[in-house]
Order: structure tokens, then sequence, then C-alpha cells
């Protein structure tokens, strides 16, 4: 079946043709169906992102597995890593069409497990396979976009993936909690899989007429027939699923045993991701490698922090646990203001210098969080503050995103989009274990609720060991930023 490459709109014939799609934009009538079906997927599996964290420890307690809750949250993880890169091979030698559509139905299946397991190791397994889904579907995606859009209209559908976090971030733990308390845990898991048979109904056919089938190596023409996986690839993804485990599991129980697994870990860990990622990542060489190192940067430093700004609102200034949920939730209007303004045409001639801007401002958000520590700091200061680095957070990852298709022949963009989504989980895994790590060995792990106005078993030096270094990292990454494009030779 042939299919029309975004690199064709160069060609002489089509360009009337392309011009008139593109007028209308992402929600032209051209690709009216597409954005909506591929936005509303994104937006199913955010609101589930953001409920699940409402009903775990519940499901967790009913289960009688507490002493496993992590392990449902890394199972996830650790499966997903092995989905993205899949989902690369797969998508670049048979086209996303497969790879979303598989993606989307063990996501529902990993749901559908978890909210009818009676035991937590079944539970886990639930996460397990829906991690493995979702990591199908988000290269998929991003191939589809690739594949399916001109180069123009990019900047626009990135944008509309972030916005379609924006709601799910605000209503998603307030209805996945009205739903634990009135009709219980499980239906938070087994009501979203029938939410998924509208958007594909609208995608699935226009995914099949656009970005179906494999590529040539020229981008223009489908391959007679589907090339072979590539087998050593797919080790490395085991291997970096089962590192990333080890890792996780080392960094959660800091004792000298936990050594073994830490440096298994390790070992599994480095010889994947210098196989997976582009060549060069690790020294910032120029254009794509930059682009996929600053990602992981990015996301991790930002992630990793952000997971404890809850705890510490609540633990050293007395906040509830609501209260200190909603200082954060500005941050997702605002990141999607990030990644509208990189979304306009006229700021693409400065794309790189808003993405060191961005970053200079998530370091700011990261280094200005702790501040709250001195109680005469007015805690509506880490409110401020993290809406503006989740405004440079949306200039920074949808550009990441949009550089990355520009920077992808059309038969590598499964395989680059695979990196790209790599580094992100991958950082956030490592950064949040060697930060909860320092957390726990400045005695964080004792920190008691608050009585008052102070705290028993206060210790904000743990918490400014996790915010100082990550705010640190994302000054790394403010300099990353400038090395995001080739040299012009």
């Amino acid at each position: 079946m042939a299919v029309l490459e975004p690199r064709d709109a160069g060609v002489t014939d089509a360009a009337p043709d392309l011009v008139d799609e593109c007028r209308g934009g992402v929600l032209g009538r051209s690709y009216r169906a597409l954005s909506v079906g591929i936005v509303s997927v994104v937006l199913l599996i955010a609101f589930e992102a953001t409920a699940v964290g409402t009903a775990m420890p519940v499901a967790a307690r009913e289960l009688d597995g507490v002493a496993l809750y992590a392990f449902a949250f890394s199972g996830y993880f650790t499966t997903s890593l092995f989905g993205m890169v899949f989902a690369g091979q797969w998508s670049d030698r048979r086209g996303p069409l497969g790879a979303l559509t598989t993606g989307i139905g063990a996501f529902a299946a990993g749901l559908l497990v978890a909210g009818t397991a009676q035991v937590m190791w079944v539970f886990i397994l639930g996460r397990a396979v829906q991690g493995l889904g979702g990591g199908l579907v988000i290269v998929a995606l991003y191939v589809v976009i690739g594949r399916a859009y001109p180069e123009r209209l990019r900047p626009g559908i990135v944008a509309a993936f972030a916005a379609s976090w924006v709601v799910p971030s605000v209503v998603g733990p307030l209805a996945a909690g009205a739903v634990t308390e009135q009709l219980g845990w499980r239906w938070v898991f087994i009501g979203i899989p029938v939410l998924v048979v509208f958007p594909l109904a609208l995608a699935l056919p226009q995914i099949r007429r656009r970005a179906a089938g494999p590529v040539s190596e020229s981008g223009r023409q489908p391959t007679a027939s589907p090339g072979s996986f590539d087998r050593r690839r797919i080790r490395l993804a085991l291997g970096i699923s089962l590192g990333a485990g080890l890792f996780q599991y080392a960094a959660q129980d800091l004792r000298w045993f936990s050594l073994v697994p830490a440096a298994a870990g390790v070992a599994l860990l480095v010889p994947a991701v210098l196989g997976l990622l582009p060549r060069g990542t690790y020294r910032a060489a120029r254009g794509l490698p930059s682009v996929v190192l600053l990602r992981g940067l990015g996301a991790g430093a930002f992630i990793s922090a952000e997971s404890f700004v809850p705890l510490m609102l609540v633990t050293q200034r007395g906040l509830s646990p609501t209260l200190a949920g909603f200082s954060l939730a500005a941050g997702g209007g605002t990141w999607a203001l990030g990644s509208w303004v990189q979304a306009r045409p006229r700021v693409e001639p400065y794309r790189e210098r808003l993405m060191t801007f961005g970053m200079v401002l998530v370091a700011g958000a990261i280094a200005a969080a702790p501040s709250v520590l001195i109680h005469t700091v007015p805690v509506w200061i880490v409110a401020v503050a993290w809406g503006f680095g989740c405004f440079g957070m949306g200039l920074v990852m949808s550009s990441t995103s949009v550089l990355l298709l520009q920077l992808s022949a059309p038969e590598e963009a499964g395989t680059n989009s695979a990196a790209l989504q790599i580094s992100d989980g991958l950082s956030n895994v490592v950064l949040l274990s060697l930060g909860g790590a320092a957390f726990g060995a400045l005695g964080g792990g004792t920190v008691g609720h608050v009585v008052g106005s102070a705290s028993s078993g206060s210790h904000p030096a743990a918490f400014a060991a996790v915010f100082l270094p990550m705010a640190g990292v994302a000054l790394v990454g403010a300099w990353v930023t400038t090395r995001v494009r080739r040299e012009s030779r």
C-alpha cells in the first residue's frame, strides 16, 4: 500500500494538496479524525497515570500487599522499557499500526488483570502487562506523528499531547478518589478499557491510510516485505528492563546486601544503554545524541524533584495531602502553555534559545522549592516556582520531540523515538533511586507528620539533598541545549 511520507512535501505534484491539507492545522478536515483519536488515547493514558496513585494504597492494603507496594510501580516501568524498544523495531520494519493496536490491547488487558486481582502478585503482573502496552503505544504514536503529519504541523500535535495531560492532572486524583470511596478501587482500573473504543474507531482508519506499512531507506516508498527484527536490540531491551528493576530494588533497601542487586543492575544497564541510545549520547555529541540526552536530564531532574514536593509540604510545613497536591496543580496548565508557545511557527528560529531558557526555569524552580524548609518563607512560593518550572518543561520536552523527528530519517523514526522515551524513563528511575537513597541516608525515612506548626523527626537536610543535586542536573541540561543543533557547514 502506497504511503505518503512527510518528506514527500517537496515533490512538485503533491505540493498544492499538501498546502491545502496543512492550512486547517491539526484539527483541519484532513487531520481532524486522526488528531482527535490519538490525542484521546494519550488523554486516557494520562488519566490512568494520574489516577492510579490515588487508588494504589487502597488496593495494596486490601490485597495484603503493602510490603510489595513499590513493585506495583517498578513492574510497570521495567516492562515499559522493553515495550519501547520493541515498538521502535516493530514500527520501523512493519509500520506503527500493529505496535499501536497491540499496545492498547495489552494496556487494557493489564488494567483488567489488575482490577480483578485477588492477590498482590497478580496485581503486579497486571501492572507489568500494562507497562508493556504503554511502552508500545507511546513510541508508536511518535512514529505516527512522523509519518502522518507534515513537518510544519508536528509542533502543534506534540503540543496537543502535552495539553491532554492538563485535565487529568487536576481531575484524575479527585475522580479516582471519589470512585475508590463510592465504588471501590477496582473500578479505577476496570472502567478505563471501555473508553478506548472511541479513539481507536477514529484513529485507526486514518493511521492505516497515512502511516501503515514499512518504509524504504529513501523514506518515499514502502518496502516490498517487512524487515526482520534486530535480535541484538531485543536482547539489550531485556537487559535494560531487568537492570532497571534490580537497580530500583537495591535503592529501596539501604543494606549492604543491596550492593549485590545494585551491581548486577549496573552491569546490565551500561551495555544496554550504550547499545540502545544514539552513539555519543553521554558525551553530548551535537544533534540527535544531545536531543536524547536532554530529554533524560530534563525529565529525570524535574520528576525526581517533584516526587518529594508533597512529602516536604506535608511533613515540614503541616499542609494536608490535598493542599500539598494542589500546590502542583497549576503546573499542568503552564506546562501546556509552554508546549503551545514552542509550537508557534514564528518561534521556530529561536527554538534552541527557548530550550535553554526553559531549562534555566526548571533549575530555578527546583532550587527554589526547598526554600520553604525555612518556616518564614510562605508555602505559596512552591506553587509559583513550580508553575514557572512546568512552563520551562513544556518548552523543552515538546521541543525535544519535534527535533527528534526533524533529525530522524523515516526508517529510523521508531528506533530514535524509542531512544528518546528510554532516556526519559530510565533517567527517572535512576535519578529518583539516587535521590531516594540520599533522602533515606540522611534520615528522611523517619520524617514524622506535622503536629501544629512543627514536625517531629524533622530532617530538612534530607530534602535539600534531593532538590539541590537535581537543580544541578537541570543546569547541565541547560548547557546541553546549546548542542541540539548540528553544526552548519
